[in-house]
């Protein structure tokens, strides 16, 4: 509102008006484009906390298990990718990834600080 107050009382050029102008509409539009992506953010955040809690209900039931049995691997596990075997080191190994219901893939070494806590 100054800008324009100051353009019509003539202390600022039109040109200098048009050019302010012109800019406070980029960072609007800069602005809005942010808070809209900001806002998107949010909700993957939240879904992703509404499927761990939910991830951590499913396992808590199952917290006694002895032996997995197709129903609770069902429930809990999503897919299983068996990597081609390597011989590099003259001992043949395969990568196993879990793929898990609702949060999907949990970095190994992510659950071997959890087995040596």
């Amino acid at each position: 509102m100054r800008t324009y107050e100051d353009n019509v009382a003539g202390k600022l050029s039109d040109e200098r008006f048009e050019s302010m102008s012109r800019g406070y509409e980029e960072e609007q539009q800069g602005l809005k484009a942010e808070a809209e992506s900001l806002r998107q953010e949010i909700e993957v955040q939240e879904q992703q906390n509404q499927n761990l809690e939910l991830f951590i209900e499913r396992v808590q039931k199952y917290a006694e298990l002895d032996e997995l049995t197709p129903c609770t691997a069902h429930e809990l596990i999503k897919a299983i990718y068996v990597g081609a075997p390597d011989k590099s080191s003259g001992k043949r190994r395969q990568s196993v990834y879990i793929q898990y219901d609702l949060i999907g893939f949990i970095p190994l070494d992510e659950l071997m600080k959890q087995e040596t806590a």
